[in-house]
């Protein structure tokens, strides 16, 4: 294995693994990572990448934007590229695009780059989660976190078998840690319910 290639794998890992949903922008049912936002990503953990446009026009007044983007961290560097066409709110390519059409494409053109190397790129397969976030989501809640719930359900005197069945669980201690803030949040409710109405 190169060192060219073990470092683009180690850019992966590093990118991959971070949680980018507070920062993705819906429009038109697509979604869109905000470039300012992982271009900061960029240079907290590889300041000393950088990127390069290049414009395409095409006989019909349609463009297209490519960008290229190279990491280098010592001695050792990775590049990818993108490109993109120049489109409209409707993901239609534009004729004669102006210099704001032009710009965003860029930036999105930027944006998409990066998720080759692995930033968001859960993103554009439909993702909401990097995949080490579904698989930690997936595992079974701490020590602590059952202590709480069974707490919480033998002070609001809560069934249990009711509560496990509502869950998709066989016992208390089966719930998954993306389960845990809902029926905490849950059951606080019903205790806070039942305190005011002493």
């Amino acid at each position: 294995m190169t060192n060219e290639t073990c470092f683009a794998g180690q850019v992966w890992s590093t990118l991959s693994a971070i949680d980018v949903s507070k920062h993705v922008e819906k429009k038109a049912n697509l979604s869109y990572l905000s470039w300012a936002w992982a271009w900061g990503v960029m240079m907290e953990h590889y300041p000393q990448t950088y990127y390069e446009f290049e414009d395409r026009t095409f006989p019909n007044g349609t463009m297209e934007v490519t960008v290229s983007v190279t990491i280098h961290k010592g001695p050792s560097s990775v590049t990818r590229t993108m490109w993109l066409p120049v489109m409209d709110f409707k993901n239609k390519a534009i004729p004669n695009p102006d210099a704001f059409a032009v710009n965003t494409a860029k930036m999105r053109c930027l944006t998409k780059c990066l998720a080759m190397f692995g930033l968001g790129h859960y993103i554009y397969a439909g993702e909401d989660l990097p995949q080490p976030a579904q698989e930690a989501a997936q595992e079974p809640m701490s020590r602590e976190q059952s202590d709480t719930i069974h707490k919480l359900l033998a002070q609001t005197e809560s069934d249990v078998t009711k509560f496990c069945k509502a869950y998709g669980i066989n016992t208390v201690d089966d719930l998954k840690v993306a389960q845990y803030d809902n029926a905490l949040k849950i059951l606080n409710a019903k205790l806070e319910k039942a305190n005011a109405s002493q």
